[in-house]
C-alpha cells in the first residue's frame, strides 16, 4: 500500500522518552530561583561556628544587596557500618534536623533583613557547598571553622573547601 498514509488513532498514547525524562529531571535539579543568583552561600548546621558564619553571611548579603542561600548538608553513612560489606557505598540517613533548622530560621528576626532560602543536600559537605555555589553562581561561600580533634585528624571542612572551591571562601573562626 505504497503512497497511502494511515492516520494515527485518536486514543493512541505517546511513549515517554526516557532520555528526555532524565534531562528534565537534571534541569529541575539545577534550576534555581533567579532572585538568589550571585548570592552568598553559607553552610549551616546549628553549631556555634555555623551561627557565627550565618551572622557574617547575613551582613555580607545585606551589604551587597543579594540573597542568602543557607545550605544544610544531611548525614550520609557508609553501608559498611550497617551490613559489614567491603565496598564503601553510602546510604542516606533520614535527617530531620533540616526541618528543625528551617523552623528556627523562619522564626528568626535577624533574617528579616535579607531574602533567604534553605537548601538541603546529602553527601560530602565540601562538594555540596561548592555545587550549590556553582548552581546559584554565588559570589562567595561562608563557613565556620572546625574546632576539635576530628578536624585536626581528617582536615576541616573549611580547609578542604578553601583548597578546592572555584569562588571565594570566607572562614569565620
Amino acid at each position: 500500500m505504497a503512497g497511502h498514509e494511515f492516520p494515527e488513532p485518536a486514543d493512541r498514547k505517546q511513549v515517554a522518552d526516557p532520555l528526555s525524562d532524565l534531562q528534565a529531571a537534571e534541569e529541575s535539579r539545577h534550576a534555581c530561583d533567579p532572585a538568589f543568583r550571585h548570592g552568598v552561600v553559607v553552610g549551616f548546621d546549628g553549631s556555634t561556628s555555623s551561627e557565627r558564619a550565618l551572622a557574617y553571611a547575613i551582613g555580607m548579603a545585606r551589604r551587597s544587596g543579594s540573597g542568602l542561600i543557607i545550605v544544610h548538608v544531611a548525614n550520609r553513612l557508609p553501608t559498611t557500618v550497617w551490613a559489614g560489606c567491603e565496598p564503601p557505598v553510602f546510604v542516606d540517613v533520614p535527617d530531620h534536623r533540616t526541618e528543625v533548622l528551617g523552623l528556627e530560621l523562619a522564626c528568626a528576626d535577624y533574617l528579616s533583613e535579607v531574602p533567604w532560602i534553605l537548601v538541603e543536600r546529602g553527601g560530602d559537605i565540601c562538594h555540596e557547598l561548592e555545587e550549590v555555589g556553582r548552581e546559584y553562581s554565588a559570589d562567595a561561600i561562608v563557613v565556620g571553622s572546625t574546632h576539635g580533634i576530628v578536624g585536626r585528624i581528617f582536615g576541616s571542612v573549611a580547609g578542604r573547601l578553601a583548597r578546592r572551591a572555584q569562588r571565594p571562601v570566607v572562614v569565620i573562626p
